[in-house]
């Protein structure tokens, strides 16, 4: 799990995050889930990256995330695609620089200009990252 060590070192308390599993208290209705056809997918991994960033961020700052609450109802929850450059790490398909600037770059919420020598070479791991994301991205109905 060293990419998600990367990804989130901005979350001081860990518990926060991954709070203690409890029972759920039962209920005599049960949860309505938006279909996923009415769900509207991403353009790009870049997009989809964003979101990630910007909801992980509002989580950090004690915003609950609720599936469907949004502006636009998405087909995945921001773990989804974190999972996703998980597994391509995993695989060895990109390495912890790549997330690295990932999550410098989300952060910011904007890609780095090539056509500045000091974010040439973040430029290029940006891309490089995203281009190998997307594939599995569309496979999951995330990027459209």
């Amino acid at each position: 799990m060293a990419i998600y060590a990367v990804i989130l070192p901005l979350f001081h308390n860990h518990k926060a995050i991954f709070p203690p599993m409890i029972a759920a208290q039962k209920t005599h209705y049960s949860a309505r889930f938006a279909s996923i056809s009415q769900a509207e997918p991403f353009h790009s991994a870049e997009e989809a990256w964003f979101w990630t960033m910007a909801a992980l961020t509002a989580r950090r700052d004690g915003a609950r995330i609720v599936a469907g609450k949004g502006d636009k109802r998405r087909p995945c929850e921001p773990d989804d695609v974190v999972k996703c450059l998980d597994r391509l790490y995993r695989h060895r398909r990109i390495d912890l620089t790549h997330a690295r600037i990932l999550r410098i770059w989300g952060e910011r919420g904007a890609a780095p200009d090539a056509r500045y020598p000091s974010e040439k070479h973040d430029w290029r791991l940006w891309r490089e990252a995203l281009d190998r994301l997307e594939w599995p991205l569309r496979v999951k109905g995330i990027v459209a």
